[in-house]
């Protein structure tokens, strides 16, 4: 099947899904979230495939979700909204609650839905130059999948998280837990490979129920229960409905995110 925004290919018992929007920095738009779940849908159902690589094309993993075509779409209602985070946190957690071994191979920028879309994955090679982050709060927008916490002490997460922070090394992820390894700029992508031959060798049942028990015992924990709460606040900051947000709104549709981020951080000088 073609697509128009990602990449479905195969090496032998590894799937390689490519993020292809390479002009956005692979911002996940609508079409990504759909075709992401048909070529995951088609992973699961191929019983050749023991396991998934996700890798982003051109400069960077992803950028996150494509705010912009957010605004485009003119979600006005709660649920509209509902529908929209809904989908977010789903095609994320995708990657979690998948039967098979999934590995990012990231590099570049690894933002906001795509740092998720990291977390998410069994394991994350990381190329030495990437940059990992949580830049929501910056742009007025929310969090869908709060797996952060989950990885990192309270204090790291909110620095991260209430600051929109997205400058975090490769190193500083590694040191956290958030990555496996680093390798050198050029070379995730085939360490990525590797990892998941390495994966494959195994047993496919007994991978496939290792897995299951791992996931439940974080379910055992409160994981799900945490991200639904998360997705609940998502969808209160995105209702909420203050001047702030509609004049940064209407910078952002009329003269997109650089101009925006610039009126914000205008105002903020001018307030001190």
């Amino acid at each position: 099947m073609p697509f128009e925004t990602i990449e479905l290919s195969q090496q032998g018992p590894v799937a390689l899904l490519a993020l292809n929007r390479p002009d956005k920095l692979n911002a996940i738009n609508a079409t990504m979230i759909e075709e992401i779940n048909q070529a995951l849908d088609e992973v699961e159902g191929n019983a050749a495939i023991h396991a998934l690589v996700v890798h982003g094309n051109g400069r960077a993993f992803s950028a996150g979700f494509d705010l912009q075509a957010g605004v485009a779409a003119n979600r006005e209602t709660e649920a509209d909204w509902r529908q929209a985070i809904d989908a977010d946190l789903d095609v994320i957690m995708r990657f979690w609650h998948c039967s098979k071994p999934t590995i990012a191979a990231v590099h570049g920028y690894v933002l906001a839905g795509g740092f998720e879309i990291a977390l998410a994955c069994d394991m994350t090679v990381s190329d030495s130059s990437a940059l990992f982050g949580e830049p929501e709060l910056r742009f007025g927008s929310s969090i869908v999948a709060l797996l952060l916490p989950w990885y990192v002490n309270p204090k790291r997460a909110k620095k991260m998280l209430l600051s929109g922070q997205d400058r975090m090394t490769a190193d500083e992820a590694l040191q956290h837990g958030i990555v496996n390894e680093i390798v050198a700029e050029g070379q995730v992508l085939e360490r990525g490979i590797v990892c998941a031959r390495e994966v494959a060798l195994m047993d496919p049942d007994s991978v496939r129920m290792t897995k299951q028990a791992i996931n439940q015992t974080y379910d055992i924990m409160g994981l799900g229960k945490a991200l639904r709460m998360g997705a609940e606040t998502s969808i209160k900051i995105e209702t909420l409905e203050t001047e702030l947000r509609a004049q940064f709104n209407q910078v952002l549709r009329d003269e997109g995110m650089k101009a925006a981020l610039a009126w914000r951080e205008a105002r903020l000088d001018q307030d001190d």
